[in-house]
């Protein structure tokens, strides 16, 4: 059974919705008829007959089978006898609607019974591990861990929005998240998506012109209002340091006491102000201690030496 010129099976992504490969349009045009596979909700397409009734009609002339895969029955019955195949063009994001879509399945009803109790307070601690873990893999160069670590700090993206829009005084989407961070990003962008910006030269001037643009636009009241407290103590205290900098307070005016917190935030502020990040340094010593410390366990289970009963001239001795 050879079909009718213009008999096509045309390939979609179920995530995208009701979109078709631009390809596909002159063949609707020509099409009898155009039928969805099983399982596709398709409101412009009527059910595909059985396979061999679809290919009778394919003779009498012209049909159009929308398909997620190309496997289906209907579809790979067509494809044998010869219909052409129209595929979906990669889209750029289309696994990010996926997400989405899979984040939505696991809350709704039926989904999983854990992801259906968990709320923006209880799903916190997994929102700082995940960033914890996801500086951990830039720090290590691991790059497999790296696209790992992005993935579950995009879970906990979804998740948050998937949750924020099932609240009864305020609800908002993922989508709506999206919205505000493009409409965020082309405005603090006016170099790039406004026909350039004379304020803006170098990466150093962009940078300023983003807090400037920032401040006007949250209208703070302060220099070091949105800065969030929560963060690590070092980084925070470099953070506000930098923010003051930027608003004309004097280095003097710094805390520079003898109580060890003073002295903590003078050594952070003065590293920042210095184009350092003392939060990272800090980060790197602790971690090469750490593999001292291995590396020094080591060498005494080697000398027959329990690392855990280990006195002072013990550990120096196994010290890298």
């Amino acid at each position: 059974m050879t079909p009718a010129a213009g008999t096509a099976v045309v390939l979609v992504d179920p995530a995208l919705g009701e979109v078709v490969p631009a390809a596909a349009i002159p063949a609707f045009g020509t099409a009898r008829a155009v039928y969805r596979a099983p399982g596709l909700t398709w409101t412009a397409a009527e059910p595909a007959p059985a396979p061999d009734a679809l290919l009778a009609l394919a003779q009498a002339g012209p049909v159009v089978l929308i398909t997620a895969d190309l496997d289906d029955p209907a579809a790979a019955a067509l494809h044998a006898a010869g219909a052409d195949v129209i595929g979906t063009q990669q889209v750029p994001g289309q696994w990010l609607l996926r997400a989405v879509a899979v984040m939505d399945r696991l809350r709704s009803p039926g989904g999983c019974p854990w992801d259906a109790e968990q709320t923006h307070e209880s799903l916190r601690q997994y929102l700082v591990e995940e960033c914890f873990e996801l500086l951990e893999a830039i720090e290590d160069g691991n790059r497999e861990a790296l696209r790992e670590e992005l993935g579950d700090v995009l879970l906990q993206v979804l998740f948050h929005a998937r949750v924020a829009e099932e609240d009864a005084a305020d609800p908002f989407t993922v989508d709506e998240v999206a919205e505000a961070l493009v409409d965020k990003l082309i405005g603090r962008h006016p170099h790039v998506f406004a026909g350039g910006d004379p304020a803006v030269r170098d990466a150093r001037t962009q940078e300023r012109r983003w807090e400037e643009l920032k401040q006007d636009e949250k209208r703070r009241e302060s220099s070091v209002d949105g800065v969030a407290l929560g963060q690590p103590a070092l980084a925070l205290a470099a953070k506000l340091a930098q923010r003051t900098a930027r608003a004309g307070l004097p280095g003097d005016l710094l805390p520079r006491h003898t109580d060890t917190g003073s002295r903590l935030f003078d050594l952070a502020a003065l590293a920042k102000l210095a184009g350092q990040d003392p939060e990272g340094e800090l980060r790197a010593v602790a971690r090469q201690f750490a593999q001292n410390v291995r590396t020094a366990e080591e060498a005494a289970r080697k000398a027959g030496v329990d690392p855990f009963t280990m006195d002072h001239q013990d550990w120096r001795r196994f010290w890298p």
